[in-house]
């Protein structure tokens, strides 16, 4: 084993020992971790020299990904760790020198109640075609709920899921339904490419790791028009954003159809924030919005700005607003009053509510 190999791997093992969230190698520090939010330097480590941090993620690359590297500058991948863990590995250069950052990937599928998601998840389990939107900043957890929404529909449905994924993260042990990953850069080029082939590989249910395009929003949107359960993540911050950003990305004379495309095949969006817990560690808090009648009516009419009203207004249904959401978690003192204020995107109306 060489030298190199040995130390990144005492380092990996350090990241996993700690159960740290990621690993950061960069030229200049010691290796870094971070734990419930805090970076943490691995003092034990050397101080990463340029040529260490290159050895390192050659180390991880093998020579297909590393000539990708090279021509890109930049690369995603998935990494497995001896069976013992798996990585999400982003490896750019900065300053003309090479950087990496890893992400630890848990083994264990958690269900909707380990994670503490509501329960009206379980709904879009259930459904047989339409489009379903996790949203949230980077980091905040999408890739966790999706895999718990796509694992329990993988213990309790006879069906075939495809995931297309940047890069894979958890892996799915088939159970009643056939699960079949795809990861860009592997296994196909794009997620649009991947998308337009799926169609003629029979999935009931489809996983789109990232709308990242015009061209992946509106396939996707059409395969849930066409009798597929379509499982989504975006980079918002709201249910009311996610319909806004799918609308928005289109031109504008092509909007009014989207629109209405959008209204008949939304089933709901999820918009999560991880909360530090007060005892340790992270909670989240979501935004639920059901597509009833009154979201599609507002979606077809291009009122969005009302959806958080209505969101407001259907408890009943199972909708939950961010302000409800964290005003719970300040209740049952998993959260402080501090960080629920800072998390909400309304904070006047959280402290009424929390009066």
């Amino acid at each position: 084993m060489t030298d190199t190999l040995k130390v990144l791997q005492n380092i990996l093992a350090a990241a996993i020992k700690e159960q740290a969230s990621d690993l950061l190698i960069s030229v200049g520090h010691h290796p870094t971790i971070r734990i419930t939010g805090q970076l943490v330097p691995l003092v034990k480590e050397k101080v990463v020299t340029p040529e260490d941090a290159k050895s390192f993620a050659f180390a991880l690359l093998g020579d297909q990904k590393k000539e990708r590297f090279l021509a890109d500058k930049e690369i995603d991948f998935s990494y497995d760790y001896e069976g013992k863990a798996r990585f999400r590995v982003n490896i750019f250069y900065q300053r003309d020198c090479v950087s990496l950052a890893l992400r630890l990937v848990s083994q264990v599928i958690h269900t909707i109640e380990d994670l503490q998601l509501p329960a009206v998840l379980h709904e879009f389990t259930r459904k047989t075609q339409g489009l379903v939107l996790v949203a949230g900043a980077s980091g905040q957890g999408k890739s966790t709920t999706l895999a718990a929404m796509l694992d329990e529909i993988n213990h309790t449905r006879a069906v075939h899921i495809i995931t297309i994924e940047d890069p894979i993260e958890y892996i799915y042990s088939p159970d009643r339904a056939i699960v079949e990953q795809r990861e860009v850069g592997a296994d196909t080029n794009t997620f649009a490419s991947a998308l337009k082939s799926v169609f003629r590989q029979n999935p009931d249910v489809i996983m789109v790791g990232e709308m990242r395009d015009l061209e992946t929003i509106s396939t996707a949107i059409t395969a849930a028009e066409t009798g597929h359960l379509v499982f989504a993540t975006l980079h918002t911050n709201s249910a009311a954003q996610s319909v806004h950003r799918m609308i928005d990305v289109f031109p504008a004379d092509q909007q009014n159809q989207i629109r209405y495309q959008l209204a008949s095949s939304l089933l709901g969006v999820v918009s999560q924030r991880l909360i530090p817990r007060i005892s340790g560690g992270f909670v989240p808090a979501c935004e639920v919005m059901l597509a009833n009648t009154a979201v599609a009516n507002l979606v077809r009419e291009n009122k969005t700005h009302e959806i958080p009203a209505v969101i407001e207004t259907s408890m009943k249904e199972g909708m939950i607003s961010i302000n409800r959401a964290l005003s719970d978690l300040v209740r049952r003192k998993e959260i402080s009053l501090k960080d629920s204020i800072e998390y909400s995107s309304n904070p006047s109306e959280l402290k009424t509510l929390l009066r």
